[in-house]
């Protein structure tokens, strides 16, 4: 069963198409991956989603109600936790959460066993009654995440959940994301600029670029379409046609100084490439990754660095301009 579906989803700003004829489709219990370049439309198809914008035209439905017709349904059953902070540092961690509780005019009863199941959930039940400005980034994105789900969302979406944290806090994230969904039964929606959180977490991931979906399918399925090891060259005159004779080389590009090939059992065939290509200042071989098909299929890379503004940015811009 599908909890989010789009037709023809297209968002239209001053003649600039951000999001063009959108087809997806996400099922139930899934993690969900939404990636793209900056620009991509992905943040217009969330805030679309998530009904903090409308469409120009087509449809959308999450959990079975219409994004326009039926807004309200749609916002209780989502939960988001945004890239911005937005939990209130002079609160306690208990006080975030029944405040978020009131705001969705839950049962006191029913809130209070929902904010110690949460808590218990995301491991912050020892430092509930702690000032959310005395935690660290780790623990705050830990009580977003229980903020997210206090109302019983159908689905939960996660805009950028890690970006900023340490290594160490990050994957205690994708552990308490996994947990979630399971012991939540819920379907998530990330979007994030770490593939290997895409590679872990994600069911099934699409790549969006100019407001279209150009590649959809679960990590595995994507890297095999690269279609052999990665071979990175650093050379100042690659020696181009005599590469293009070696049968084992699949595929050949060059970029600011690099030229990177796609090779069937590079360990096999390195030092035949070697020697053809001339001379080399650095050479790196790996298999593929979710960074290949991204390349592969928009032409860019994706860096943290180059993260889009959260959504609250987004949606504050988007308000100057009406």
């Amino acid at each position: 069963m599908a909890v989010i579906e789009t037709e023809n989803l297209t968002k239209k700003y001053n003649g600039l198409t951000a999001v063009d004829n959108l087809n997806l489709k996400i099922e139930e219990g899934e993690i969900f991956g939404l990636l793209g370049p900056n620009g991509a439309g992905k943040t217009t198809t969330l805030l679309t989603l998530t009904t903090l914008i409308e469409p120009t035209s087509g449809t959308a439905r999450v959990n079975g109600f219409d994004v326009v017709k039926q807004s309200d349904l749609v916002r209780k059953s989502i939960g988001i936790v945004f890239q911005d902070p937005s939990s209130d540092e002079i609160l306690t961690g208990y006080e975030n959460l029944k405040l978020h509780g009131l705001l969705y005019g839950m049962e006191p009863s029913l809130r209070e066993k929902r904010i110690k199941d949460v808590l218990e959930l995301v491991d912050l039940t020892d430092r509930k009654n702690d000032l959310v400005k005395k935690y660290s980034g780790g623990m705050r994105r830990r009580l977003e995440l229980a903020r997210g789900l206090m109302h019983h969302p159908k689905i939960l979406f996660l805009d950028e959940p890690t970006l900023g944290l340490d290594p160490q806090s990050r994957t205690h994230i994708w552990q308490y994301i996994e947990k979630l969904q399971k012991e939540e039964n819920i379907s998530v929606i990330i979007t994030t600029h770490y593939m290997e959180e895409v590679d872990r977490l994600c069911n099934r991931m699409a790549i969006i670029d100019a407001g279209k979906i150009v590649v959809l399918g679960t990590p595995e399925e994507l890297k095999k379409v690269i279609g052999g090891d990665v071979v990175t060259v650093k050379t100042a005159n690659p020696n181009i046609a005599a590469v293009k004779k070696l049968d084992f080389v699949k595929k050949i590009e060059t970029k600011n100084g690099l030229v990177y090939l796609t090779v069937t059992d590079a360990d096999k065939n390195l030092s035949e490439i070697l020697q053809a290509i001339g001379k080399v200042e650095s050479v790196e071989v790996h298999k593929p990754t979710l960074d290949d098909v991204f390349i592969h299929y928009t032409g860019k890379e994706i860096r943290e660095g180059e993260a889009e503004g959260g959504w609250a940015n987004k949606i504050i811009n988007y308000n100057r301009k009406k």
